[in-house]
């Protein structure tokens, strides 16, 4: 995906349409691969504690029930207004490939 390093965009601190310069961000430290939901069902299907008749050895093995890994990222972009200087942190990330600023 290609963006333009500066675009014309409503800032909320001025409260008008200004310029803004657009700025990738690392998403930092990443999690494991199971989400706080996944590792609610995970305990309640035994694998963790002693539920059940065998706990984990009467269940399959993990990699066929297991969400498949995901090959893109989120992108993770701060707008930061030009007249004001404040920043913006975008609210939904869109997961792209590749996410170049031209």
């Amino acid at each position: 995906m290609r963006r333009p390093k500066i675009i014309k965009r409503f800032c909320p601190f001025c409260r008008k349409h200004s310029n803004v310069k657009i700025e990738i961000v690392s998403t930092g430290h990443q999690r494991g691969s199971l989400k706080r939901g996944g590792k609610a069902r995970m305990r309640m299907r035994g694998l963790q504690r002693g539920m059940g008749s065998y706990g984990k050895y009467s269940k399959p093995a993990i990699g066929s029930w297991k969400r498949k890994i995901k090959n893109t990222k989120k992108t993770n972009v701060i707008y930061t207004c030009q007249t004001c200087k404040k920043s913006i942190t975008q609210k939904k990330g869109i997961r792209t490939g590749k996410f170049k600023l031209e």
